[in-house]
């Protein structure tokens, strides 16, 4: 072998040794892999976690559990995971429309959205319903803000707790369509619903998760939904786009994430298997049963998505100086 060759051959190895350890961080896992979900189990974040859970399980190898966190709108849990070992082991599945408005409601928030977390991919779209008590006289759009208008003040609309982001949305909407209504915080979105169904409240803008029975089963009126597209449940509910209503991707975007520091090749590897897992038909029917539509994609959109939305939520919280206490 000339001296040039065995150079060569030399470098190779030295190049191979370099990449090893990279590479099978990349590919092993070697403990059991929590996923967080910082809120109370049955809700949307929990029912997609026990849904990914054991086909990630399958593509690791290793034993995928799923540990609720619930607490400080979902701060708890995502402070956890902000503050695990960055090594791929410890994940997040919540609303990520929680984190990006978490900046601007807690000011002393214990840990860095953009910083101490870090996007592996988008879950799920589900969108919003806009809908009323059937004794409110409306049964579209205009009919509602004419009604509104020449109401002010007599509506309240239910939301899941002051900060939360359909509690936002309906103050954005109000500014933005010039109308006045109360919004009236319950504990979480089903006690809205239950009180819009029973009359207590009139409005509710809130996931379709937990909105659509209540529709379909004529408890409530559909009005509009969010998204680029009409729900197949609610072929003649416009969406609010149609309707020239602001903020038409408002909804549940979830979302799941590691610790910050996380290496870039397992965040990558995760994304894959997310992504293998969201293209199984079983999990797309199940996640069609949610209201939803699954989001593959990279953890560069989602990182873009929240920096964007932690912006614009950011100015609705400021500008109409919501408080969490």
């Amino acid at each position: 072998m000339t001296l040039r060759l065995l150079k060569a051959a030399a470098a190779a190895l030295t190049l191979c040794g370099a990449l090893a350890p990279s590479f099978a961080h990349a590919q092993n896992f070697e403990r059991p892999v929590r996923i967080v979900v910082p809120f109370a189990p049955g809700g949307t974040s929990d029912i997609l976690a026990r849904l990914i859970a054991p086909k990630l399980s399958e593509a690791v190898g290793q034993p995928v559990v799923v540990e609720n966190k619930p607490g400080a709108a979902g701060n708890i849990g995502a402070d956890a995971v902000a503050k695990a070992r960055p090594d791929g082991h410890t994940l997040l599945l919540m609303d990520i429309g929680s984190l990006a408005v978490a900046p601007s409601l807690f000011p002393d928030l214990s840990y860095n959205v953009e910083n101490d977390l870090a996007p592996v991919g988008m879950v799920m779209f589900g969108p919003y319903v806009l809908a009323v008590n059937p004794s409110v006289p409306a049964k579209n759009v205009s009919e509602l803000v004419a009604y509104a208008k020449a109401n002010p003040g007599k509506l309240a609309v239910a939301n899941s707790g002051v900060g939360a982001l359909n509690h936002i949305t309906a103050v954005a909407l109000a500014r933005d369509l010039g109308i006045d209504w109360k919004n009236v915080p319950y504990k979480g979105g089903a006690a809205a619903s239950r009180a819009v169904v029973s009359g207590e409240s009139n409005v509710i803008i809130n996931g379709a998760t937990a909105t659509l029975p209540f529709v379909t089963n004529k408890q409530l009126v559909g009005i509009a939904v969010t998204g680029d597209e009409r729900l197949a449940a609610l072929p003649n509910v416009e969406t609010f786009k149609e309707a020239k209503l602001p903020l038409n991707d408002a909804g549940t975007w979830q979302g799941l994430l590691t610790s910050g520091k996380t290496p870039p090749e397992v965040v990558a590897r995760l994304n894959g298997e997310l992504n293998k897992i969201l293209a199984l038909p079983e999990i797309q029917a199940k996640i069609a049963e949610q209201g939803g539509s699954p989001r593959p994609g990279t953890p560069e959109a989602v990182k873009s998505w929240l920096v964007t939305n932690i912006k614009s939520w950011g100015d609705i919280v400021r500008a109409a100086d919501i408080k969490t206490n």
